[in-house]
């Protein structure tokens, strides 16, 4: 009987039916919409990606010298590894000759029979003979003793070995995983600098690069430019110092270098970092400065604001993650950022943390 009943109709008819569906999914689609605008994060404007972008290479340039420390132990920690492996290959080819010359003695005496002495004596017919061979027999005893001597000496220089060559590859590998760190939060600033900067409109963009390739630090803003802020800091401090002796050659070098691009880690002849640039002008003078502006700081004597000379390394924030090449005057030679070259910049464009006197 229940298969024979007609199914029950809906309340609606199905016109009536298509048009609520129709109009719940546009009801959706619509507060979706709103929900969207009223979410949506407003489109920066070119100051504050400027600013944004700012803070991003400063931090990019922290992660820098941090990637140079690392990279620097890395490179001391491998080295040491590599000497160590290459003196471990020569003790194994000493130990090795050391062995065969042994093995070479046993296989001689096994040849001769290895007789008893009282027997050799009783067997010969010649005293004079027998005293004689005895001594030489005494001699190779000797020389087996010596070898015996030189294949221990060797083999316990060659464990020793093996045991600091895995001590220095397991520092190796600690610091090339350092090392791998600093390089992606490098990359990972120097990525969101690059998609703040492609917000900005054509007009926008040519507008910073121009600026950053001049040197302003206002891009975008409309403020004043660095060579406006040089002109002016030249005319209250005075003209460019005179170097003498090895800083005139450190400043040479560096004036040299002008122009060419800024690329973090890099330490020349075609790109530099801050510190690479410092490290290569005082390099050409023949003085050997650390790597890292953490350490380049404390490479030669303090020196106040007050007492820059030519040639003084001048260091820049609060974690001393900038530093440049002080030519007198108020202005110094540096490598400032990407798509910023090598160029003169006052001093003042960056908050001063300290300075050094090398040479």
């Amino acid at each position: 009987m229940a298969a024979h009943r007609k199914p029950r109709q809906s309340p609606l008819g199905g016109q009536a039916v298509r048009t609520a569906a129709t109009l719940a999914l546009a009801s959706a689609a619509t507060a979706t919409v709103f929900e969207g605008s009223g979410h949506a994060a407003p489109r920066p404007t070119p100051a504050q990606v400027k600013a944004e972008v700012d803070r991003l290479y400063e931090e990019a340039e922290v992660a820098t010298e941090k990637y140079n420390g690392a990279k620097e132990q890395a490179d001391q920690a491998r080295a040491a590894f590599d000497r160590l492996r290459d003196e471990a290959a020569r003790r194994t080819e000493r130990l090795n000759r050391s062995r065969d010359a042994l093995g070479a003695f046993a296989a001689a005496q096994y040849r001769s029979g290895g007789l008893d002495p009282a027997i050799q004596l009783a067997l010969t017919s010649d005293p004079d003979q027998y005293l004689e061979r005895a001594a030489l027999a005494e001699k190779a005893g000797d020389r087996q003793a010596a070898a015996v001597t030189s294949v221990r000496r060797e083999l316990a220089a060659v464990r020793q070995l093996r045991v600091r060559s895995e001590g220095r590859l397991r520092e190796l590998k600690a610091h090339e995983a350092e090392l791998r760190r600093q390089k992606a939060a490098v990359q990972g600033k120097l990525n969101a600098a690059r998609t703040l900067l492609a917000r900005l409109t054509a007009e926008e963009r040519a507008r910073y690069d121009a600026a950053v390739a001049a040197g302003s630090h206002d891009a975008a803003t409309g403020g004043a430019t660095a060579p406006d802020r040089a002109d002016r800091a030249a005319s209250v401090r005075g003209p460019i110092g005179t170097a003498t002796g090895r800083a005139a050659e450190a400043i040479a070098f560096a004036r040299a270098q002008l122009g060419k691009p800024y690329v973090w880690g890099a330490t020349g002849p075609s790109a530099y970092d801050c510190s690479g640039l410092t490290q290569a002008s005082w390099r050409a003078a023949g003085v050997s400065l650390p790597r890292t502006t953490y350490t380049q700081i404390n490479a030669g004597r303090r020196v106040s604001r007050s007492e820059l000379a030519p040639g003084d390394l001048v260091f820049f924030y609060s974690g001393i993650s900038h530093v440049g090449l002080y030519i007198g005057g108020g202005q110094m030679i540096h490598a400032p950022r990407p798509g910023a070259p090598v160029r003169i910049a006052p001093i003042d464009e960056m908050p001063f943390a300290g300075a050094t006197r090398v040479g």
